[in-house]
């Protein structure tokens, strides 16, 4: 599967965009700064509606990625930043191909979500960013409400049970949509988390071992 990324990581070098997540977190800014202004008016057209792109409005495909979260100025401004800083964080562990497949891979697939249920936005998109941070800098601090220090394993594990909890209490085809909308996160990592899994299996035994 690796060589699959690498490869297709390759092949998009020549049209893939560095810095990806800094104008994607500038337009979301404006996007924010114009809804204040006008009354949410743009939001209202970029938002994904499977009825109004059936009826022409083919925009609305791509742009919900987009939209910020509905949040004061202050937190937004957080939110943006910390967007920022985890896609610089990823280009700058996988280089700026790799990081816009992982990012387009995320937006196909919560487009397949949305043309499935109807309904998609860029929640778990932008979740699927964090989780892969998590995965590689599973130690990093962040302040919670600016103030608290913790480490991003822990906010990923509250993530991935409420991913968990929303997975257990939808109808099938929500299951599904779920599942692809972090198709990114599976295929990029499963080999990262089985390996993971079987060292801390093989750590504990030793120390089963080591004890007796």
């Amino acid at each position: 599967m690796n060589n699959w990324i690498d490869k297709a990581s390759r092949r998009i070098s020549k049209i893939a965009v560095p810095s990806l997540m800094k104008y994607i977190v500038i337009t979301m800014g404006a996007v924010y700064v114009l809804d204040m202004i006008f009354q949410n008016l743009l939001s209202s057209l970029l938002v994904f509606n499977l009825p109004a792109i059936m009826s022409g409005q083919v925009w609305r495909v791509i742009t919900f990625i987009f939209l910020p979260i509905n949040s004061s100025p202050i937190f937004i401004i957080f939110a943006l930043y910390f967007y920022y800083m985890i896609g610089e964080a990823l280009e700058s562990s996988w280089g700026y191909a790799k990081f816009n497949l992982f990012y387009i891979v995320g937006i196909i697939g919560t487009i397949l979500a949305g043309l499935l249920t109807g309904f998609a936005t860029n929640h778990f998109l932008n979740m699927s960013l964090f989780f892969a941070f998590a995965i590689l800098y599973p130690e990093f601090e962040v302040r919670l409400f600016f103030i608290l220090p913790i480490k991003v394993k822990w906010l990923a594990y509250v993530n991935a049970a409420y991913f968990l909890f929303q997975f257990i209490f939808s109808t099938w085809p929500q299951r599904i949509a779920l599942l692809i909308s972090v198709a990114n996160i599976i295929l990029f990592f499963h080999g990262d988390v089985i390996r993971r899994i079987k060292n801390n299996k093989r750590q504990r035994e030793w120390r089963r071992q080591f004890k007796r």
